[in-house]
């Protein structure tokens, strides 16, 4: 079986950088405060997917770590196990959406892959009081950042209603806070919807159904910010860890298996990529306790906070949409966040782990 090895923690980000899991790294009295001053910190992340013999040729395609930022975000490798006829790391050519494809002939009685990521994190918190000098992004990574998809279009009720909210902002700022705001105080989580959503924004709109998950209402933000023509995107993840700050509703451990979460991030010219997450806004108003509205201070220290800032227990897959996974003949999918496979009836259910048999775990590394 092909291997990649782990980088070694020091060899990576220096002696000393790392808080060791289990200290106590901030204050946790409900106050909502993420910011890089509270250290790295190093998490494993497994997947084992195991499944059903069907009588035809199996395909599996397993999200891995994409991103690597020395701001935030460090890849330390993947190792995998498993009786795949073939395992092959695969990059998406557009976005750069790393996968694991492995592959089982008709005869295999358990078909079972596993693999390991280890990455190594530390909180987001950009002061937007403190303008740059940033580079500007280049013209077609500006392009594929302002453009269209599938269930991310830009014209129509996505553009009328981006020009209504950011109507009298003078800066690109202003423009991105305002559709911050604007998609907390107009949208809600909707505990029924599967998985994390969709992401069907121009339904949502239409509709007047400004309801669902994190791949809703975060892709509403990335949208109406397009349809400004600020670069923004969608940054598809999983939970790894508690929050340190006390809130039970944004952090999960352990048994991560339906923890998917998915983020997004708007450019800023002074300022670059800068971290957004209005729908963690609304998942505090609901899940944090009951009863929470808008203005409760628990909500308000997250709502001030997560425009600038994410707490990253929490690990960025990629910032893929519309995704074409290799070697299939089935439909693109609209993002890469949970495990995917197929056979030949067609593609699994991605949000039945119970069935697909697929569970996922974390832990953090001390150091």
């Amino acid at each position: 079986m092909d291997r990649r090895h782990f980088i070694k923690t020091a060899a990576l980000l220096g002696a000393g950088t790392f808080t060791g899991a289990g200290v106590a790294v901030a204050a946790t009295d409900g106050r909502f405060n993420p910011s890089p001053d509270n250290g790295w910190r190093v998490f494993e992340v497994s997947t084992r997917a195991e499944v059903l013999k069907t009588g035809s040729p199996m395909r599996v395609w397993l999200p891995l770590p994409s991103l690597d930022d020395p701001g935030w975000i460090r890849g330390m490798g993947n190792v995998w196990q498993g009786n795949a006829a073939t395992v092959e790391v695969q990059r998406d050519a557009t976005y750069g959406a790393l996968m694991l494809a492995a592959t089982w002939e008709a005869n295999e009685a358990t078909p079972v892959i596993e693999v390991t990521s280890r990455f190594a994190t530390r909180d987001r918190s950009i002061d937007l009081s403190r303008p740059g000098k940033v580079a500007p992004l280049d013209k077609a990574t500006a392009k594929r950042y302002t453009s269209a998809t599938q269930l991310l279009p830009t014209d129509g009720i996505v553009k009328k209603t981006s020009a209504e909210i950011t109507r009298g902002a003078g800066s690109d700022v202003e423009m991105a806070r305002a559709i911050y705001e604007w998609i907390v105080d107009n949208t809600a989580r909707n505990p029924r919807t599967r998985g994390c959503g969709t992401g069907d924004i121009r339904a949502m709109l239409e509709t007047g159904d400004l309801t669902g998950k994190c791949a809703d209402l975060n892709a509403l933000y990335v949208g109406l910010a397009r349809a400004a023509g600020l670069p923004a995107r969608d940054v598809y993840g999983i939970r790894v860890a508690d929050s340190r700050f006390g809130y039970k509703s944004l952090g999960k451990s352990g048994d991560i298996t339906r923890a998917q979460h998915c983020r997004a991030e708007v450019w800023l010219a002074s300022f670059g990529w800068v971290p957004v997450d209005p729908a963690d806004v609304r998942k505090v108003v609901l899940e944090e306790k009951p009863g929470l509205v808008l203005a409760d201070d628990v909500v308000v220290a997250a709502r001030n906070k997560l425009f600038g800032a994410w707490e990253m227990n929490w690990l960025a897959f990629n910032v893929a949409h519309d995704l074409a996974l290799p070697g299939s003949n089935g439909p693109r999918i609209a993002f890469l966040m949970y495990p995917q496979g197929e056979n030949a009836a067609g593609r699994f259910d991605s949000l039945d782990p119970d069935n697909f048999r697929y569970k996922i775990t974390s832990r953090e590394i001390a150091a």
